[in-house]
């Protein structure tokens, strides 16, 4: 990204989109890798839900991310210090709320389906298969639901297309998902830093790197992240192709 709004922003954003989602009687659906970006959807939701800017409805976990969260409460002491204040001192984990449930069958998918309004944060993150095209398939045709992102969709993936506009997507099976429910994008939840946080790091590092190689973004925002970095500190840059190849040492 190259700017990226503050998390105080991001989550406000997604409780509005939360609570208009429910009041209308629609249902949340939420991709999200399994690690990391789901544990922090999670606990902005958890504590959404208990300072009381969204209802209280069930937060769904489908796909890895149960396992993934337990990590997290197993190793309480490696989170970071106002988590660990809490679970600590207050005796609360938030991973352990009462909200959220987990979905370990496919009867309980298709009861979160044709149940009450809810939140579902399920894999896969970029809507490349996994359990979150089960819940498109029923509940994408219906303008009440809104799809939420909350992490980068690459190009080529069905999360981007979405992204772009797509209101109908194949399935391979012949058939396709009409796409009628809201799209929202939530920026803020990156795990990335953004243009400005790169520039200033780099000006930071020391001792001066004698190359710096812009990867793992779209084409065009490497280039340009590669070019100003150049510019500013006179220090060789790469924006490498796919599959070009770099001796190190």
């Amino acid at each position: 990204h190259d700017f990226q709004p503050a998390r105080k922003d991001a989550e406000e954003k997604l409780y509005n989109v939360i609570s208009t989602t429910i009041k209308r009687g629609g249902k949340v659906i939420i991709p999200a890798f399994a690690v990391g970006r789901s544990q922090e959807t999670m606990l902005a939701i958890e504590e959404g839900i208990r300072l009381e800017k969204i209802p209280k409805v069930k937060i769904y976990l489908d796909g890895m991310i149960k396992e993934a969260t337990a990590i997290h409460t197993t190793y309480p002491e490696y989170l970071n210090s106002d988590l660990r204040t809490q679970i600590f001192r207050e005796g609360m984990n938030p991973f352990l709320a009462d909200c959220f449930v987990q979905v370990d069958s496919p009867s309980v998918r298709e009861d979160v389906i044709g149940g009450e309004p809810c939140v579902i944060i399920t894999t896969s993150g970029m809507l490349n298969g996994g359990p979150v095209m089960e819940y498109l398939r029923t509940l994408a045709p219906d303008e009440r639901n809104t799809l939420v992102f909350v992490g980068y969709q690459a190009d080529g993936t069905m999360g981007r297309r979405i992204q772009k506009g797509w209101r109908e997507i194949p399935t391979g099976r012949r058939e396709s998902i009409v796409i009628n429910l809201d799209i929202v994008t939530v920026d803020g939840f990156s795990g990335h830093s953004d243009r400005r946080q790169l520039m200033n790091y780099i000006a930071h590092i020391q001792p001066r790197p004698e190359k710096i190689f812009t990867i793992h973004g779209d084409e065009n925002k490497a280039i340009d992240l590669a070019s100003s970095l150049y510019k500013k500190y006179h220090i060789e840059t790469h924006s490498p192709m796919n599959l070009e190849t770099y001796r190190m040492v």
